[in-house]
């Protein structure tokens, strides 16, 4: 009899499709032949790493041949003071990839289920479906809603039930660029049963300027069963070096770091963000890049006639009005990396993460050439 791995593998895991990341630049350029390429396609900040982050990153290095600290004592206690909360209450990541997944793994079962919504973070149905659980998919607004493809929470309350543990809200989402409101939020996290785990996914809350957007960070004292989500890839610019974290009920973050791997944070990373946090001027140059250059991508689409989401990210969610594959295809013959979101059951759709002026300009030629050949 052949040897079959797939009939070993647990349920779940047999019809997992696995999470394709952007396309890398090298492969790229070893498969098209071109030259002088840019990735647009990853969400990642133009600017990468600032000042004291390369600083603490060098400093780091020396000390690369021993074991990072298990408890990344630092960075929570940096963490804590940021939130105003005990170092008990975080769980750090590599990154929030990473916590998300523990999150799944402490608390879902194949007897239970986690509601998300239609165009959530890939991640979530992944980590869901490898767990064995009932994945409840509620309904995303329509295109001509005021948050187009954004999340419905009364529809997403709807699904909420006996057997459901976990329910996943992104604000901002990925890859829509939608976001819900402090008040509707709010009501909503209140109206889950004692019994059920809401997952507020942050990762690009550093990009919103709005004074009144929900920070759900601030909740966590009113209601036990929030976990809070954070990571260092988007506006800190630390995305290669893979860190993140959860802010929880100190009960909830002690089930999660019982299954959070050893060391899963390294030293470099460690030093880096607990660097990153600190510097201000540096994630303040972020935002006003992202802030001109969304400006500027919006500008552009709309003189190509490019229909395009409004969002609250680094990126920008747009129609093509035709099949995208083709369309991402010729801008790869450019040089211009962006994302295609077929995985989310959007054809016709593309991603482009906002850059640097210079590449936000050729995005948007290279996108004209490639709808107007």
């Amino acid at each position: 009899m052949s040897f079959d791995p797939k009939s070993l593998a647990a349920p779940g895991v047999r019809t997992l499709a696995p999470y394709v990341p952007g396309k890398p630049i090298e492969e790229l350029e070893r498969e098209y032949g071109v030259r002088d390429s840019i990735k647009l396609a990853s969400n990642e900040n133009p600017l990468g790493p600032g000042p004291r982050a390369l600083q603490a990153i060098a400093e780091a290095s020396r000390s690369i041949g021993l074991y990072p600290d298990g408890g990344g004592f630092a960075l929570k206690e940096a963490l804590a003071r940021k939130h105003t909360c005990a170092g008990d209450c975080i769980t750090l990541g590599n990154g929030s990839n990473d916590v998300l997944v523990m999150i799944a793994e402490a608390f879902l079962t194949p007897q239970s289920e986690a509601v998300y919504s239609q165009y959530g973070f890939a991640v979530y149905p992944i980590a869901v479906q490898a767990t064995g659980a009932v994945a409840r998919v509620a309904p995303a607004y329509p295109a001509d809603h005021a948050m187009p493809l954004g999340h419905d929470l009364d529809a997403m309350a709807r699904l909420v039930g006996d057997k459901t543990r976990v329910v996943f809200v992104a604000n901002p989402n990925n890859p829509t660029g939608t976001s819900v409101g402090r008040e509707p939020l709010q009501q909503f996290v209140a109206s889950l049963p004692a019994q059920t785990l809401v997952v507020i996914d942050e990762a690009y809350i550093e990009y919103v300027e709005d004074p009144e957007f929900a920070d759900a960070s601030r909740w966590l004292a009113a209601h036990p069963n929030l976990i809070v989500t954070r990571t260092f890839s988007k506006a800190y610019g630390l995305a290669g070096l893979r860190v993140g974290y959860a802010l929880s009920h100190p009960s909830v973050a002690d089930l999660l770091n019982r299954v959070r791997q050893p060391f899963n944070v390294n030293t470099v990373a460690l030093a880096a963000a607990r660097a990153a946090l600190d510097d201000v001027e540096h994630l303040k140059r972020s935002v006003e890049l992202n802030r001109a250059g969304m400006a500027q991508l919006q500008r552009g689409l709309d003189a190509l006639n490019v229909r395009h989401l409004p969002s609250r990210g680094n990126f920008v969610l747009v129609d093509c009005a035709r099949p995208a594959g083709p369309v991402y295809e010729a801008m790869l013959r450019q040089g211009v990396i962006v994302r295609p979101v077929g995985n989310y059951q959007l054809p016709t759709h593309l991603r482009l993460t906002i850059g640097t002026p210079v590449q936000n300009e050729r995005m948007l030629s290279a996108l004209g050439l490639a709808l107007n050949p």
